[in-house]
């Protein structure tokens, strides 16, 4: 029986946090031994905002080598760099055909990305086609998505349902994959707000590859409130919340248990226990990570079987839009 394919991917944009972490690798590598799975690196959703290209680079190396570090087996998966695909940019040019613009208009992400920019670029309104190029073209079964992403994820099934309406059955109509304990983390300074890699502050994040003495440093100084009672309440006390969701998140400890583990004592006697959960996680995935980095050549032959394996997935289901659409093929 083949296994269902599941796809995700990140930004090659600012630094990995523990907001991926929680909220997309660790489930990743739960996920790979029950899916064939496909992780993409997409360095091409990145060039909608102003990059350095030696930076760009450099970071799409990195998150290759982070996911490993986070423990995404290779040889098992396929890890793939988006632009080494072009079949996501062709397809992309044949969906856009299929969608219309007042869909894109009401993106919300759209909307907020673009409200503060006097010169909106074309690739940011059309950056919704290209995710939906991503998802179809290696026909995959489930995405894991945020609640960020949902719609996106709806586009991308509203997309593939007119085509094969207006030609034959071609895309498989992607589920959404939601876990079980998924956990949405948010800034440390400012906890109404998601945790965001890129972020320009860096205090309102723990970056995957933070040292120990920084990562206690930032929890130190996260925002609570001026209570002392150690209670859930997202509504009154968003700051120590959020600090009790990655406790949980990286303990599988109830919230129950925690508050009751810390009951009468205060809160920096929590915030200690945290960093000292947080360092345990992240400091086997820092040093595997180091190694990783410094063999590059090993990185290259990862991507480069990852890129051969999607091109052969993707080249069938490019081949059938194709065809349908009328393009004439090529002599082989």
């Amino acid at each position: 029986m083949n296994k269902k394919t599941i796809l995700s991917g990140i930004q090659p944009s600012g630094n990995l946090c523990i907001g991926n972490y929680i909220g997309a690798l660790k489930h990743w590598n739960k996920l790979q031994n029950d899916y064939e799975s496909i992780f993409l690196v997409v360095d091409m959703h990145a060039i909608t905002t102003n990059q350095v290209p030696s930076e760009l680079r450099k970071r799409c190396l990195s998150f290759v080598a982070q996911y490993i570090a986070c423990g995404i087996n290779p040889e098992k998966n396929d890890i793939i760099i988006q632009s080494h695909n072009s079949h996501h940019a062709e397809l992309m040019w044949v969906l856009s055909c299929f969608t219309y613009q007042g869909e894109l208009s009401r993106m919300t992400q759209y909307k907020s990305k673009s409200k503060n920019l006097k010169n909106i670029n074309t690739g940011l309104f059309t950056y919704p086609i290209l995710m939906a190029a991503d998802i179809l073209l290696y026909q995959a079964d489930l995405v894991p998505v945020g609640s960020d992403q949902k719609q996106h994820l709806e586009l991308s099934r509203d997309i593939a349902q007119r085509f094969n309406k207006h030609f034959t059955h071609t895309f498989k109509i992607p589920e959404p994959f939601i876990p079980k304990n998924g956990s949405r983390i948010m800034s440390l300074q400012n906890p109404n707000n998601k945790m965001s890699k890129s972020d320009s502050n860096s205090n309102n994040i723990i970056a995957l590859l933070d040292d120990p003495n920084l990562i206690r440093k930032k929890i130190n100084r996260a925002v609570t409130d001026s209570g002392n009672e150690l209670t859930f309440d997202k509504k009154n006390k968003p700051g120590l919340s959020n600090l009790i969701t990655i406790y949980k998140a990286l303990t599988s400890d109830s919230i129950d248990a925690i508050e009751k583990r810390f009951l009468g004592k205060m809160y920096s006697h929590f915030k200690s226990e945290l960093a000292d959960v947080i360092i345990e996680t992240l400091s086997p995935i820092r040093d595997e990570y180091n190694m990783l980095i410094k063999d590059k050549d090993y990185l290259m032959k990862i991507l480069a079987k990852g890129s051969d394996n999607g091109f052969r997935k993707s080249r069938n289901t490019l081949s059938k839009v194709y065809r349908k659409v009328g393009f004439l093929p090529k002599l082989k």
